[in-house]
């Protein structure tokens, strides 16, 4: 969410950004809708102070006098127009919230402009993908002939895109897990294990509501969502508090995610690329409202997942992300693109961004500046790691010409002492 007078001021800008976001939301009847409460607003304060000042009059009369009566009765009349008008604003309210809700954050100026993930642009590229001596395999094969992952079995006990992760598969899924966890520690990150289950408010505050509604696995009996990352509550850990961000606050989080993958049918079915249910190590900054500590802290975020993937031994890239790829909540965004052979190209592994105060604002997260003013943070994430897909460049990059998976020299002490994954006899 943004300040209503910065929408003001920036409406041409905003309206250009939600259009090429892809978001329905006309920044002018946002504006029309903000007058109106003010308006209303007005209106309502005005009727109030005449219905206390009619009453203290009244109050020092004999309520028998016929002034008295005039004065009650003209009370009584007042009080139904301002009962009336206290409806509309209420109604004006909730119309002009949820318009807010809708708006976009900037874009930062050096994002590219685009309408797909087509116009990212590469900024980086490191390692060299694979040559094989042999007919290489993809991961599901090799999965198969080491006995990593059954498909079959977990579509029968949960439905389409489920999977159970078996023997070295899940040591290998939580050995990723356990390393990023290890590495952030040593970085200064307070990790945590966090609830998998978020109030409407929280994920509304965090910027995936209203867009992100139909996304998100509900209960309703519970008034509760399951979260698609661990950012959700990360963030709303500190929601409606004054922070001590004289040095940054940084969080960890390692926990299941869960994404309905609505409107995706035939995207990416086979295999362990886009599935309903996988796990997460999460990165969130929070940091004082300042563009150059802001830009520090991304660029810090981006190189924590790029050491990972270099201990990995994995070959990526870097994208700037543009306008039409970013989230309607992102004012600078870099995707990390992992190689997959079975891809023939580098598939999305993480995503870093930089919010602004967009959360902030919403989840009223504040500090205290060096006047004593409350101010609210700047907040940043980033995917440390997400398994299982990230099994999918470790299993096919390192695979053997004997179907064989060589184990990353970073990983072996959270392998049970395994070099290599040996096909299943």
């Amino acid at each position: 969410m943004l300040d209503m007078k910065f929408i003001h001021n920036h409406a041409d800008q905003l309206q250009q950004i939600a259009d090429q976001k892809g978001i329905a939301v006309s920044i002018a009847a946002v504006i029309e809708s903000d007058v109106r409460r003010l308006d209303l607003l007005q209106q309502v304060e005005a009727l109030r102070r005449t219905r206390n000042e009619l009453a203290q009059r009244s109050a020092s009369m004999d309520r028998a006098s016929s002034e008295a009566m005039r004065i009650q009765a003209e009370a009584r009349h007042q009080g139904a127009v301002l009962k009336g008008l206290e409806r509309e604003l209420r109604d004006a309210v909730q119309a002009w919230h949820e318009l807010m809700l809708l708006v976009p954050n900037l874009a930062s100026p050096d994002t590219p402009i685009g309408v797909s993930d087509a116009d990212n642009v590469e900024v980086k590229r490191v390692g060299d993908s694979p040559r094989f001596g042999f007919d290489a395999r993809d991961h599901i094969a090799l999965g198969e002939a080491c006995d990593l992952f059954d498909f079959a079995r977990g579509v029968k006990v949960a439905g389409t895109r489920q999977y159970f992760l078996r023997g070295a598969g899940l040591y290998l899924h939580r050995a990723v897990q356990q390393l990023a966890l290890d590495m952030l520690s040593d970085r200064g990150f307070t990790v945590m294990d966090v609830p998998l289950l978020a109030r409407e408010d929280a994920l509304t505050n965090t910027g995936f509501f209203p867009g992100g509604r139909e996304q998100t696995y509900a209960l309703p009996e519970d008034g509760a969502w399951l979260v698609g990352t661990g950012e959700v509550p990360l963030v709303s850990y500190y929601s409606d508090e004054i922070v001590d961000v004289t040095e940054p606050i940084k969080l960890a989080a390692v926990s299941n995610c869960f994404r309905r993958e609505a409107g995706s049918a035939g995207r990416d079915v086979r295999g362990l690329y886009r599935v309903h249910q996988f796990a997460k190590v999460e990165q969130v900054i929070l940091c004082r409202d300042d563009l150059d500590v802001a830009e520090n802290m991304l660029q810090q975020l981006v190189h924590n997942s790029e050491e990972l993937l270099e201990q990995l031994e994995l070959p990526y890239r870097i994208v700037a992300v543009c306008t039409g790829d970013m989230g309607q909540k992102n004012y600078k965004q870099y995707d990390i693109e992992t190689w997959m052979p079975s891809r023939d190209g580098y598939g999305e592994t993480h995503s870093a961004s930089s919010l602004l105060e967009f959360q902030a604002r919403r989840s009223r997260i504040r500090y205290r500046d060096e006047e004593g003013q409350t101010r609210y943070c700047y907040t940043l994430n980033n995917t440390m790691v997400a398994s299982p897909r990230i099994l999918i460049p470790l299993i096919e990059n390192h695979q053997q010409a004997d179907e064989s998976i060589r184990i990353p020299t970073a990983l072996q002490p959270y392998m049970r002492g395994m070099t290599e994954i040996r096909p299943a006899k």
